[in-house]
């Protein structure tokens, strides 16, 4: 089914079976899909998937993607910061991705960062929380553009920017439909010892600050 697109946009009351998603990412494909904020762009962490995203994205190592995870204990073994358990108590599943000392080093370069962090968020889209409890295991996760343009809404601008980032072939798109306009996630530093926002998304800093009074405001918060 590579290169094919999948109609979800009745999912969980209808749609194909997950199954032919789960085995295309197993087998280190790259997948196209809805979330709650924008379409995201991503496949297991292995090594081919890693270097496809970085080359299309052109990041550099201290630009690393995000993980949608199952849950918090699937990645326990990240230095859970008490504000960082706050986090995820009042804001997942949803749009709040938090990010966390990986200290045994279990993650590849290119979603951990120089500093030794990893970025990590359980998404609320039911898409999404079932193909994640499937596979048991992260998704990478970045959002679905060309460098310097707005993330994609619908399947269209999907595949738009799938081919102009040279990665149509062997991908698979998930069609949820067209979502409603939204910015990208927002992101909390969790690694050092005072929390700071690094972006602001669709979470306020102002509501971020209701659980955590003495979070930063980044340059980009």
């Amino acid at each position: 089914m590579s290169g094919a697109t999948l109609d979800f946009r009745s999912y969980p009351l209808d749609g194909p079976d997950l199954g032919t998603v789960v085995g295309h990412v197993e087998a280190g494909g790259l997948l196209v899909y809805p979330t709650e904020t924008v379409y995201g762009l991503g496949g297991v962490v292995v090594d081919s998937v890693l270097g496809a995203l970085v080359a299309a994205k052109k990041r550099e190592a201290d630009e690393p993607f995000l993980l949608l995870v199952p849950s918090r204990e699937s990645v326990d073994h990240l230095a859970w910061t008490p504000a960082a358990m706050d986090l995820a108590d009042v804001f997942w599943p949803g749009s709040v991705t938090i990010v966390l000392r990986d200290e045994t080093g279990r993650f590849p370069p290119g979603v951990r960062s120089p500093g030794g962090a990893v970025a990590v968020r359980m998404s609320s889209h039911p898409l999404i929380v079932d193909l994640v409890n499937t596979l048991r295991a992260p998704l990478i996760s970045t959002s679905v553009n060309t460098p310097g343009e707005p993330p994609a809404l619908s399947v269209a601008e999907a595949v738009q920017a799938v081919e102009s980032l040279g990665l149509s072939k062997g991908i698979l798109i998930l069609d949820g439909g067209r979502l409603d306009s939204s910015s990208s996630s927002t992101i909390i530093d969790c690694s050092g010892d005072h929390p700071v926002m690094l972006r602001e998304g669709t979470v306020p800093l102002e509501r971020v600050r209701c659980v955590l009074p003495d979070v930063e405001a980044g340059s980009d918060g």
